[in-house]
């Protein structure tokens, strides 16, 4: 397919960041070997503020905005986002038009001597900047001490030598893209561990008047990756949630029905509330609202009522 001007991707700048759009551009030049690509960093507000905890910052897409406006502004074609970084609602003119096949969407714990969690020291400071990562952590261990981590992967996993803290809380996703697997001490079940909304996806955010990109890039969509995150997002909208809130969901593809596992929880993690629904593939974004719904029926919209301030 020929294109006169170069497709022009933006993300982040961090290590995963690109390593995340070189994977997507790599794909793009064995595709299309004539096609010119041009990689664009955009620092985000996430990137900038490092000295608070994320929950504290404020805002949605806290990691996406300033490269949205670039993507608005037709600085760039596509926009390449970790899915878990992004809100549940876009600027009316974009839309997540490609989701490449997930990488693994579990949760990893890096710790010191290589201790798993349920071995750590009684009292011992896990850090984290994600408040779904710290909920489940005090479910499973109420006598942790949770140290708030912020920073890209690197910096968080420095932190194990220069900051008090017996054990990081990542995602295996991450450390799989930037090469880094064989930090791992331990890759947390689901039963321990639901992951972020959209964790281990990619999402390629594209301009809804541009269809030439669309078109250009379908090659890079993977069904059975994109109705998992429909039906996990489609849960996230119905809570009316961001990204940094104590809020899990995971679904798969499997014999041909959708398979939705999501969680709300309070912030010590004394009070979970978990289901599951299973429904056909082309009723993935019903099927989170529906579960969205029976949650907060059954008490997590008080608990989201703390934290927001505002009924639900």
């Amino acid at each position: 397919m020929s294109r006169p001007d170069p497709i022009r991707i933006g993300t982040r700048a961090s290590r995963l960041a690109l390593a995340q759009t070189k994977w997507v551009i790599d794909r793009i030049s064995a595709r299309y070997p004539d096609m010119r690509v041009d990689l664009i960093t955009i620092k985000t507000r996430g990137d900038r503020v490092l000295d608070r905890p994320l929950s504290t910052i404020g805002g949605k897409g806290l990691f996406v905005k300033e490269i949205e406006e670039a993507l608005i502004r037709r600085e760039i074609h596509v926009a390449v986002h970790s899915l878990k970084d992004v809100p549940a609602e876009l600027p009316d003119s974009l839309y997540i038009g490609l989701i490449p096949e997930r990488e693994d969407p579990h949760d990893v714990i890096i710790s010191k001597d290589n201790i798993p969690l349920k071995d750590l020291p009684e009292g011992a400071s896990v850090g984290t900047s994600s408040l779904r990562r710290s909920a489940q952590l005090l479910h499973q261990r109420p006598d942790l001490k949770i140290f708030p981590l912020r920073g890209n992967l690197e910096t968080r996993i420095g932190k194990l030598d220069t900051a008090h803290v017996h054990a990081i809380v990542v995602a295996a996703a991450g450390l799989h893209r930037i090469g880094l697997k064989d930090k791992t001490t331990q890759s947390f079940s689901l039963d321990l561990m639901l992951p972020a909304i959209g964790q281990g996806a990619l999402g390629l955010e594209l301009r809804r008047d541009d269809k030439q990109t669309r078109d250009i890039l379908a090659f890079l969509d993977h069904y059975p990756t994109r109705v998992a995150v429909e039906a996990e997002r489609s849960f996230l909208m119905g809570l009316k949630g961001g990204c940094q809130l104590p809020v899990a969901g995971l679904a798969c593809l499997k014999d041909g029905s959708i398979y939705l596992d999501c969680l709300v929880a309070n912030l010590d993690g004394s009070t979970i509330f978990r289901d599951v629904l299973i429904g056909p593939p082309d009723k993935a974004r019903e099927l989170g609202v529906t579960l969205a719904n029976r949650l907060l029926d059954e008490g997590a919209g008080k608990v989201l009522n703390d934290i927001y301030g505002e009924d639900l």
